[in-house]
């Protein structure tokens, strides 16, 4: 009581003193904070986004999706070409374009410089996400039957955690522990989407917090994800086993073209080449045939090889896969194998 009146008092005494104004020294003083502080969060917010994030932290953003390395290898790829382009022309002069097949390994490298790490860095992701939704029906069908069994959300989160269910493990560990500082069943699994960031995950997610809200049997809710999930993932199983046959056809179409090219140009074109040879020497050569530039012949077949690699990678990509970046590791793959082909055996 006597702590009561005493606070009272030191109140009234406080509603009895009058308001001072600020002084202008305050004002500005409390405007240059304000300022200061506005500053500081421009900053942070521009780190967080846009150029600002790529410069604080590379390596996420290059890695974050697998087209953002080409902020990195396109410029680099255009370096490496447009450097040796020059490089050569000063040193052997314009004809080196015509008569020589370095500006065409330039070419070949600079494109494999742009497509390499985007290719090894989707078939990273793509394997990340495969083995993710490959575990995904056995975690909520476990999950389901341990709440059949009358155990809380909490625990059998707490409870499927200490088994293993592959890369997907950690993701589940991470959700146990939100859990137990109590952040709610829904807010949790709408993270365990985000951190997941698959497709298949984020509609799962989105199914069993919607039924949660809505008080339905949470069970049965897990068990139709469950099962709903086992269903697209054996569907893109039974996809991609059903078009391996047409990314094999791709391959062989281009093994046999790179053969029909070769067997050309030793047997056929270099046969003509000696006869032309030949028959420039005597008086028939004008009613017989010209000489025939064998070099040239080479390089226009080296250009129809990779071109032709090039673009069947990407079409098995698209008939493998169902996307065309998930082809550019079979057009690295081919345009390689036919600039080496071409620079060392024909």
């Amino acid at each position: 009581m006597a702590f009561n009146d005493r606070f009272t008092g030191i109140l009234g005494k406080q509603e009895d003193v009058p308001a001072q104004p600020l002084t202008r020294a305050e004002m500005d003083s409390v405007e240059k904070e304000l300022n200061d502080i506005s500053t500081r969060l421009e900053a942070e917010r521009k780190s967080r986004e846009g150029v600002g994030r790529f410069f604080k932290h590379p390596i996420a953003v290059l890695t974050e999706q697998p087209v953002n390395i080409l902020i990195v290898c396109i410029p680099l790829s255009l370096v490496v070409f447009i450097g040796g382009f020059i490089s050569m022309v000063k040193m052997y002069g314009i004809t080196v374009l015509f008569t020589s097949t370095v500006i065409d390994d330039f070419a070949v490298l600079a494109v494999l410089i742009s497509i390499i790490p985007v290719a090894i860095l989707d078939f990273r992701e793509q394997k990340r996400i495969q083995n993710l939704e490959d575990a995904l029906p056995n975690f909520f069908r476990d999950l389901a039957g341990m709440n059949d069994s009358g155990m809380t959300l909490p625990n059998a989160v707490h409870l499927v955690a200490g088994a293993e269910y592959g890369t997907l493990t950690p993701h589940i560990r991470k959700l146990d522990n939100e859990m137990s500082w109590g952040v709610g069943f829904v807010e949790g699994m709408y993270r365990f989407g985000k951190n997941l960031g698959t497709p298949l995950a984020d509609r799962s997610v989105d199914l069993i917090a919607k039924a949660s809200k809505a008080g339905g049997d949470i069970s049965e809710v897990l068990r139709a994800a469950a099962n709903d999930t086992f269903e697209v993932v054996n569907l893109a199983q039974e996809r991609r086993n059903n078009m391996l046959i047409y990314v094999i056809i791709v391959i062989v179409s281009f093994t046999v073209f790179l053969f029909v090219i070769a067997v050309l140009v030793s047997s056929f074109l270099s046969t003509m080449a000696t006869a032309g040879t030949a028959a420039q020497m005597t008086a028939a050569s004008s009613k017989f045939m010209s000489r025939i530039d064998l070099p040239a012949y080479k390089r226009l077949f080296s250009h129809a090889a990779m071109i032709q690699g090039f673009f069947s990678g990407l079409c098995a990509g698209q008939m493998g896969e169902g996307r065309v970046v998930a082809g550019l590791k079979y057009a690295a793959i081919m345009l390689i194998v036919s600039w080496v082909v071409f620079r060392f055996f024909i």
